[in-house]
């Protein structure tokens, strides 16, 4: 049933735990998790040859991807196959699904036929998760595993990613809400593995902030501190210093559910609105530090939107701030003189080296706003020898957005050289095919072991890569940086605690036991 590739060491060790065990396979960026899948549908089928094999991912770029994979590798009649996404009217998925043997879908459109009663499990051999760590809260998939572990007649689940999390509970909510009883991770240091694996070098370049940038980074840092100053005085936090955007998040959530509708706690209303000032004044702050002043102007423009429309109350009060006003002020300065943060001169250089003067070579910058990545298209596209195009996830309200269809159109077109940098938002770091990039560069590390990971392993697939991060010295992309590497580190420990306690219950319930 398999053709036109060799199966690896390390996918025919994964596929042998995978046939007996629903199993979550971490695996780096480009080294086939795919071809797994395709090999475990081969086997099922011929298990249960009137079976359906069923491939779940959270876009259709990718969804269209893993059927390109099954075209290629995949011994079965085209229209045996089938894509189903929620552009498709529910009737013609009803029929799609009837006849076709292995399915490639979106998850909310498969959610609603399935709870609709339009569509079952019960034939399904095999139900594959891609991007597994979406798998948390209320998210799809999640319900989907359930459904499914309820109603197959022979169920067997593979879930897969690049990283899972970083955290015990995450990790542990993962697995849980797949059944996964058995995981199997590789990294790129893995003997098995190494063979397949090209060398990434990755350099980390630092710039100094501006006197003017330090500058505006004091009044927001003082107006950050005397928002936090309520809260502490009404006796809600202990200090105004050290608290991460995720503590202040969980706060402001505990004490809108301590408010219950009790209007008349005044004390406790102004606390949750300084809470909300303080989380706006801090994303400038992030925007100033590792973005600039484009992103930090056009953020204080949307925040002058929402005064005026009188959305909130804590929007309102911001501008009366005067500490606020003095810094959105010195911005304006700084937004009309064309300052801009001093990574853009080193992203410009990088890129004129890397790639305007290497013929053929392609590079992806990372960076995670969409202000901000419209500003170095602009930019980029000044530098000559560079062709620049912006990769960014469907639109929102006010802001630029591409299509799924164009999405996959823009790959295309990068492949094939129409232009040779791609400034991506996160739409970029999951799973999508790029098949040769020379050059990564992050314009600012981020916190999240997931999306280090993803990142990084858009290069090194199939030649040499080079990953460059920047960071700005003394703001929170140091602080970033160090988040990331020791929540990966963290991540391949907590893997290999849970696997050697994964077990199953005589009762047949898959759980995880004894995971504290």
């Amino acid at each position: 049933m398999i053709k036109g590739f060799v199966p690896r060491l390390y996918q025919e060790t994964i596929l042998a735990t995978a046939t007996i065990k629903n199993t979550l396979v971490v695996l780096p960026t480009g080294l086939g998790k795919t071809n797994i899948f395709l090999m475990l549908a081969a086997h099922r089928l011929k298990l249960y040859p009137e079976s359906k094999i069923l491939l779940i991912g959270p876009t259709r770029p990718l969804i269209d991807q893993y059927h390109e994979v099954f075209r290629k590798h995949f011994e079965i009649a085209e229209e045996k196959m089938a894509v189903m996404t929620g552009m498709i009217q529910p009737e013609k998925r009803i029929e799609l699904w009837k006849k076709s043997t292995v399915i490639f879908s979106t998850p909310q459109g498969l959610e609603n036929d399935l709870l609709a009663g339009k569509l079952d499990f019960e034939n399904v051999a095999l139900l594959g998760f891609d991007e597994a760590h979406r798998a948390v809260k209320e998210y799809s998939y999640v319900w989907i595993a359930k459904n499914y572990m309820k109603t197959a007649r022979f169920p067997r689940i593979l879930a897969l990613t690049a990283s899972p999390g970083s955290d015990m509970e995450k990790i542990t909510e993962v697995c849980k809400n797949l059944f996964i009883e058995d995981i199997e991770v590789r990294t790129e240091s893995d003997p098995d593995v190494q063979q397949y694996v090209q060398e990434v070098d990755i350099d980390w370049i630092k710039v100094d902030l501006p006197p003017e940038f330090i500058e505006i980074k004091k009044l927001l840092e003082a107006s950050f501190r005397s928002k936090l100053e309520v809260v502490k005085n009404a006796g809600f936090l202990h200090s105004t210093t050290g608290a991460s955007k995720k503590e202040l998040l969980l706060l402001q959530a505990t004490l809108r559910s301590e408010l219950a509708g009790d209007y008349k706690n005044f004390p406790l209303l102004k606390a949750i609105s300084s809470l909300a000032e303080a989380m706006k004044v801090g994303h400038a702050l992030e925007l100033l530090e590792t973005q600039g002043i484009t992103s930090l102007y056009k953020y204080y423009e949307r925040l002058q939107e929402d005064a005026k429309a009188a959305k909130t109350k804590a929007v309102k009060r911001l501008f009366s701030d005067n500490t606020f006003l003095t810094a959105l002020e010195k911005t304006r300065q700084l937004y009309e003189k064309n300052v801009e943060h001093p990574k853009l001169d080193e992203l410009k250089r990088i890129i004129s080296e890397n790639i305007a003067a290497v013929k053929g070579a392609k590079a992806i910058v990372f960076n995670q706003y969409r202000d901000s990545a419209l500003k170095l298209q602009d930019e980029l596209n000044k530098v000559e020898g560079v062709r620049a195009r912006i990769f960014v996830g469907q639109m929102k309200k006010g802001e630029t957005g591409l299509s799924q269809k164009q999405q996959k159109e823009l790959l295309g077109r990068f492949s094939a050289g129409e232009f040779n940098a791609i400034i991506a938002t996160s739409i970029g770091e999951e799973g999508l095919d790029i098949p040769k990039v020379d050059l990564v560069v992050f314009y600012e590390p981020v916190p999240s072991a997931i999306r280090q990971i993803q990142r990084r392993g858009r290069t090194g697939r199939q030649e040499k890569g080079k990953v460059i991060i920047l960071v700005a010295r003394d703001t929170r992309d140091e602080a970033f940086r160090w988040v990331a590497h020791h929540r990966e580190k963290s991540m391949h420990r907590i893997l290999k605690t849970l696997k050697s306690k994964l077990k199953l219950t005589p009762l047949g319930q898959r759980e995880i036991k004894n995971f504290e």
